[in-house]
């Protein structure tokens, strides 16, 4: 009984949180859409979240395509099918790795970041004061997050997907021997549409988890330098199992 009491008690906490996480989120997009708009702090964000988070991102996608031709050659050459390493790059590129690995890059650098700014600012008692004079929290600290990881991790993945794609040709020309013609051909004729649109869209819902798991933790942190130090830690781990578990989700979904 104790083992099932155990169980339960983790469904009910699972139960909260999933409904505390929703209720803030709620919260943060209703006062955002309402004026008045913080344009200042959503084009800090944008530019934090995005440009500083440009070299990691792409560095990721570079080596990331560069391993997979590489690895995808040595195990289609014992069944003689070499030609099909650049429609395997293109799309495990702009399918799968572009927004997971480019999610869990930006959770990494971005999730913290926000968990810690906003969580000193809570045990600081600088949220408070934001109150205090009549500015809600929630419209200038959240939402401009909130926004800017929706709007800006696809332009990103996007840049990530060429980058991935640009290292599996530099690998397949240079290191094995690929005509560069016949490479870009077969890798422009196999590649669709709705797979760069499946992976901009799935780093969208990631942007945006990203971004409120960083101001969740962050917002409700306390005790101090150490409360600070777990939420960054909470962040971050439930960040990066969200795009885990949401990236099948949304594969499920598009792919069936």
């Amino acid at each position: 009984m104790n083992f099932v009491a155990q169980i339960g008690m983790l469904t009910l906490r699972f139960c909260q949180k999933t409904g505390h996480v929703s209720l803030f989120m709620f919260q943060a997009l209703c006062r955002g859409l309402t004026p008045p708009f913080y344009f200042r702090q959503i084009f800090k964000q944008i530019v934090e979240i995005g440009y500083y988070s440009l070299p990691v991102v792409g560095l990721t996608a570079l080596f990331s395509g560069m391993v997979l031709a590489l690895q995808s050659y040595t195990g289609f050459s014992r069944f003689s099918a070499e030609s099909s390493i650049p429609n395997v790059v293109v799309l495990s590129i702009t399918r799968e790795l572009g927004p997971v690995l480019a999610g869990l890059m930006v959770a990494g650098r971005m999730g913290a970041s926000m968990a810690a700014e906003i969580g000193t600012m809570r045990v600081t008692e600088q949220i408070d004061a934001l109150i205090t004079l009549s500015t809600n929290p929630f419209r200038y600290l959240i939402f401009p997050r909130l926004f800017a990881g929706l709007l800006v991790m696809p332009l990103l993945v996007l840049v990530a997907d060429i980058i991935g794609v640009f290292g599996g040709y530099i690998v397949s020309t240079y290191k094995l021997d690929f005509n560069p013609g016949i490479y870009m051909t077969n890798t422009l004729e196999f590649l669709q549409a709705s797979d760069v649109i499946s992976g901009l869209i799935k780093a969208a819902v990631f942007g945006f988890v990203i971004s409120l798991m960083g101001s969740y933790q962050g917002y409700y942190s306390k005790g101090g330098a150490q409360g600070v130090g777990a939420a960054t830690t909470h962040a971050v781990v439930s960040a990066c199992i969200l795009i885990l578990i949401l990236n099948y989700t949304l594969t499920a979904l598009m792919f069936e």
